[in-house]
């Protein structure tokens, strides 16, 4: 049964263009759908692990460590003080849509976390960091707590999910988590995997999207539950990039691939020059990974960095293509106990988009 529904809502999302916005795709997708709430084992694996007893507190994942194992999460899975968010965010040229993805296959009672959605609307850059209030106004929304635990993937392994992790430091929490290896980790473990179409998170999800609308038109939003505390050295504006140029106060690491770091491939977004930030280092964001996109051991880690003269003693400040990748090198500098990394958030689609900025390249 739960296979047939899986096939029917697979016909029914191939209709939904994925250059629809996620915004008006929760409307098509809620009256698109019948009413599904089942849980969809991956493999016999998933049913036997299913009835482990949990024997873990969420007080047990140690805010040392940016990424808890998808073992650890399915054993906490029903602890009341922890949520799951499915933040998974695409580039445009995969012509994959996160929202459809959720509704195929998510964790059981993981919540869709927007990437796009939860952002400022006052900018044409993509997705950049809302404002306080807007932030409280969404995750209240989505109905998390300042006392909540939070586990957040996506569907590539270690990728968008860093980003909202990034995010709610930013806001002052420090009780969340990457699951390390994302979905395609739980699935290789043979974990369960939930379709809901209609379900209580669709509903948030679309409350998140509202909220965070009527907080930037000034209108009058819902409860908020959730208190931000905002931490203004982890992200960094254009003037900053600007200044550290000359005053070198922080080392800058580019998460880019070295072609486009070099300026030699040319930028994925229309009207962007090429080249880098003068003075920064290029370590791409998958040196932080091993095959299986989990984050590779804090030895590797410093090796990576120690390659790049990038020393975790002297302050840092990543950068990328639209401030995505760069909180995976932030991931991986936490892991080595470096916990105050900034990130550019604007990144090189604003500052390559910018005639005043000065550029490097290789040649």
């Amino acid at each position: 049964m739960a296979s047939a529904i899986l096939t029917r809502s697979g016909q029914r999302l191939r209709f939904l263009s994925s250059c629809v916005p996620l915004s008006r795709l929760f409307h098509q997708i809620h009256s698109s759908f019948p009413a599904i709430g089942s849980r969809v084992p991956s493999s016999p694996i998933g049913v036997m692990a299913s009835s482990a007893v949990s024997n873990f507190s969420t007080q047990s994942a140690s805010t040392n460590e940016p990424v808890v194992s998808a073992d650890w999460l399915h054993s906490n899975l029903r602890e009341p003080d922890l949520k799951v968010l499915d933040a998974s965010w695409y580039m445009p040229d995969e012509q994959r849509n996160p929202l459809q993805e959720y509704q195929v296959a998510h964790i059981p009672s993981a919540l869709f976390f927007d990437v796009d959605g939860i952002a400022d609307r006052t900018t044409k850059l993509p997705h950049m960091l809302p404002s306080e209030k807007a932030f409280a106004a969404a995750v209240s929304s989505l109905g998390i707590q300042n006392r909540d635990g939070l586990v957040v993937y996506d569907g590539k392994g270690i990728f968008s999910a860093a980003r909202v992790w990034w995010m709610f430091r930013v806001f002052g929490h420090e009780r969340i988590w990457v699951l390390d290896g994302g979905l395609p980790r739980w699935r290789a473990l043979g974990y369960d995997v939930e379709s809901s179409a209609s379900s209580d998170a669709i509903l948030k999800a679309s409350a998140a999207s509202e909220a965070i609308e009527n907080v930037y038109q000034g209108h009058a939003v819902g409860p908020v539950t959730f208190e931000t505390n905002f931490q203004p050295h982890l992200v960094w504006t254009l003037d900053q990039v600007k200044n550290n140029i000359e005053e070198k106060t922080h080392q800058h690491v580019d998460a880019r691939s070295k072609p486009r770091f070099d300026g030699v491939a040319p930028e994925p977004r229309k009207g962007i020059r090429s080249g880098h930030v003068p003075g920064s280092k290029c370590i791409p964001f998958g040196n932080m990974l091993d095959d299986s996109q989990t984050l590779l051991p804090a030895e590797e880690l410093k090796k990576r960095f120690d390659q790049e003269g990038i020393s975790s003693e002297r302050p840092v400040v990543a950068s990328c293509g639209t401030g995505v990748t760069a909180c995976i090198l932030a991931l991986g500098l936490y892991r080595l106990g470096k916990n105050d990394v900034a990130v550019y958030d604007g990144s090189w689609t604003e500052w390559g988009a910018n005639p005043d900025t000065p550029i490097d390249t290789a040649n």
